[in-house]
């Protein structure tokens, strides 16, 4: 019996930067999107990008969901050295046969909210 996909065991992947471990749940064909960044990478590019990154990273998942083959979770990562250095994900995977097929990610920066909205509290 083929093991579920585990969004924990993913991101944990992601965040140890441990190509080992991230290219069994994946589909060979996968695709990547990075929308904030227009970037698409096939298995081995997304693979390649996510460990070359640089520096020690932690991180956190917030939360997640699943409806039927698709997963959807946010989560927070930062650096292990400079933790002020964070950043929030989302992601959308759609899976087959409990495979990553398709991921979708949302990558931001997280900081100080901009000076014109500093004082709006409604």
């Amino acid at each position: 019996m083929k093991a579920s996909f585990s969004f924990e065991t993913y991101f944990a992947a992601v965040v140890s930067k441990d190509a080992a471990a991230l290219r069994p749940v994946f589909d060979e064909s996968a695709e990547v999107f990075w929308h904030n960044t227009r970037e698409r990478f096939t298995l081995n590019g997304f693979i390649h990008a996510n460990c070359d990154y640089p520096g020690e990273w932690r991180g956190k998942i917030e939360r997640e969901y699943r409806i039927g083959n698709t997963v959807i979770a946010a989560a927070r990562v930062w650096a292990k050295d400079e933790p002020s250095l964070s950043f929030h994900c989302c992601s959308f995977i759609t899976l087959n046969d409990e495979r990553i097929v398709r991921l979708d990610e949302y990558w931001g920066d997280d900081g100080e909210p901009p000076e014109w909205r500093k004082e709006i509290r409604e």
